[in-house]
C-alpha cells in the first residue's frame, strides 16, 4: 500500500472543504490515520476535536508508512497529511497549504467555533512552511485572541533554552544534541532565569545559533535559510509549549518515536511530558546518527549512509527507524547537502527529501523495485518520503535507482560529481 501527497496540485479549497466537512458530519463513525509527521497530527488533532464535539465517534492512529492494515472497514476512512489506497477522503498537503491550515478551515466549518490556533499553527510549521506566508489569516485570529505572539529569540518547546536548543530538530550544527556545547556556545545567555523577559538576550542567543549555522565548515549556505525556522519565535502563552515553533518540531518528533503519545497530546487529553520525553530521544538519535554518517555524491543526489538507533528488534522499530531517517533525511538536506535531493539509508528503510520536488516519484520506484514484503510501503509528498526496502538490496542499487528516477525532476542541478566521504 503506498500513500502520496501531490504538493504541486491544486483544488478548489472551499468547495473540498465544503465536501468534506459534510461527510464527516453525517458519519456514523470516522477513523483518522495520519502520516508520521507534525502536520499532519496537527491536522488530525484538529479534525478529531471537531468530531468529538459533533458526537461523531472516531479513532485516529498513525501510520508511518502507509501500510498498516485498517483494524475494520466501518465507517468513513479520512488520510491525513497523504491520500492512501485504500481511503474514503483525504487532506493532504496541495501547494503551499498544509493539511493542518485544510484542518483548521474544515474543523471551523464543522463546528463553527474556532479551532485551536496554536495547533494549527504548530501543524503549519511542521510541515516546513512560513505560518505568514501560507496562513497569514490564522496568525491575525491566533494573535488577535493572544493564543500567540511575535518576540526574539528561538523556537523551543521548553522554558529551559539550552534543553530547546540541544534537542531541536529545527537545525543542525556541531553542538547540537550536545548540552554542554550548546551551554558554552551560549554562555552568560545560557541562564534561563536572567533571559525569561529579556528581549535583548533573547536576540543575542538567535545571533549565536545563526552565527553556529553559519560557521559550521561541514554547512552549506542552505542552512542560513533554514534556520530562521528556528528564529523569531510565535510564543504561545496558554499553549501547552514554549511556542509554535517548538510545538511544531515536537509533534514532529512524537509522530515518529511515540505516535500513541502524540495522539493524545494532539487531542489535548496532556502527555506534554511524555512527548518532550520522545522529543529528546528522537533529536539525540537523529543528531548522533547525522554527524556520523557516510555521505556521498552521486549526479545531484546526496547519500547518507546512517545508525539512527532504530532498534530492530524492538516494538515499533520499523516505525521508528523510517521517523527518525526521515528526520535525518531533512535536516541533511538543509543542512549538509551540497545537492538539491537527500537519500538516507539505514535498516532496509530509505527516506527521500528534496528542495523542490520528487521525493514521492523516488519512493514510488523504490517500492517497485526493492520493496520487501508482499506489500509495497512507502508514504510521501513531493519534498518528503520514505519506504521500506528490501534490506539485503545493496545501497549503492537503491542510490542509483534514486538518481535516476529523481534526473528529471531535478531543478537545481549541480556540476556532477561521485564519490563518497
Amino acid at each position: 500500500m503506498a500513500s502520496r501527497s501531490d504538493s504541486t496540485a491544486t483544488t478548489d479549497a472551499p468547495a473540498a472543504t465544503d465536501s468534506v466537512a459534510s461527510v464527516l458530519a453525517d458519519a456514523d463513525f470516522v477513523r483518522l490515520v495520519a502520516r508520521a509527521d507534525g502536520d499532519a497530527l496537527a491536522a488530525a488533532g484538529l479534525l478529531a476535536r471537531a468530531l468529538r464535539d459533533l458526537d461523531v465517534p472516531f479513532q485516529a492512529r498513525v501510520d508511518a508508512l502507509g501500510a498498516d492494515a485498517p483494524a475494520t472497514d466501518e465507517g468513513v476512512l479520512l488520510a491525513v497529511g497523504a491520500d492512501r489506497s485504500d481511503a474514503d477522503l483525504a487532506v493532504a498537503p496541495t501547494g503551499a497549504d498544509p493539511a493542518s491550515a485544510q484542518a483548521f478551515d474544515i474543523a471551523s466549518t464543522l463546528v463553527g467555533d474556532a479551532p485551536d490556533p496554536g495547533l494549527a499553527l504548530a501543524g503549519v510549521v511542521a510541515g516546513g512552511a512560513h505560518p505568514g506566508s501560507v496562513a497569514g489569516s490564522l496568525v491575525e485570529r491566533a494573535e488577535a485572541s493572544g493564543a500567540v505572539e511575535r518576540r526574539p529569540g528561538v523556537a523551543v518547546p521548553t522554558d529551559d533554552v539550552v534543553d530547546g536548543l540541544t534537542h531541536s530538530t529545527l537545525w543542525h550544527a556541531p553542538v547540537s544534541g550536545d548540552a554542554a556545547a550548546v551551554a558554552d556556545l551560549l554562555g552568560p545567555h545560557a541562564d534561563d532565569a536572567a533571559a525569561a523577559d529579556d528581549d535583548e538576550r533573547r536576540r543575542t542567543v538567535a545571533s549565536l545559533v545563526a552565527l553556529a549555522v553559519a560557521g559550521d565548515d561541514a554547512g552549506t549556505s542552505r542552512g542560513a535559510e533554514a534556520v530562521e525556522r528556528a528564529l523569531r519565535p510565535h510564543a504561545t502563552p496558554e499553549g501547552p509549549l514554549a511556542t509554535v515553533g517548538g510545538f511544531a518540531d515536537v509533534l514532529n518528533a512524537v509522530a515518529r518515536e511515540r505516535p500513541g503519545t502524540g495522539v493524545a497530546l494532539a487531542l489535548g487529553h496532556g502527555g506534554r511530558d511524555a512527548a518532550l520525553d520522545a522529543w529528546r530521544d528522537h533529536a539525540e538519535a537523529v543528531h548522533a546518527a547525522l554527524r556520523e554518517a557516510h555521505t556521498g555524491r552521486y549526479d545531484g543526489v546526496f547519500a547518507v549512509r546512517a545508525d539512527v538507533g532504530g532498534d530492530a528488534d524492538g516494538p515499533g522499530a520499523d516505525s521508528r527507524t523510517a521517523g527518525r531517517l526521515a528526520t535525518l533525511a531533512r535536516l541533511a538536506r538543509d543542512f549538509r547537502s551540497p545537492e538539491p535531493f537527500v537519500v538516507a539509508l539505514d535498516d532496509g528503510v530509505a527516506a527521500l527529501s528534496a528542495v523542490e520536488s520528487g521525493a514521492s516519484d523516488a519512493a514510488d520506484t523504490l517500492a517497485a523495485e526493492f520493496g520487501a514484503g508482499p506489500t509495497p510501503a512507502w508514504t510521501g509528498t513531493a519534498t518528503d518520503a520514505v519506504v521500506r526496502v528490501d534490506p539485503d538490496a545493496a545501497d549503492a542499487d537503491v542510490i542509483a535507482a534514486v538518481r535516476d528516477a529523481t534526473r528529471t525532476t531535478r531543478a537545481d542541478r549541480t556540476p556532477e560529481s561521485e564519490g563518497s566521504r
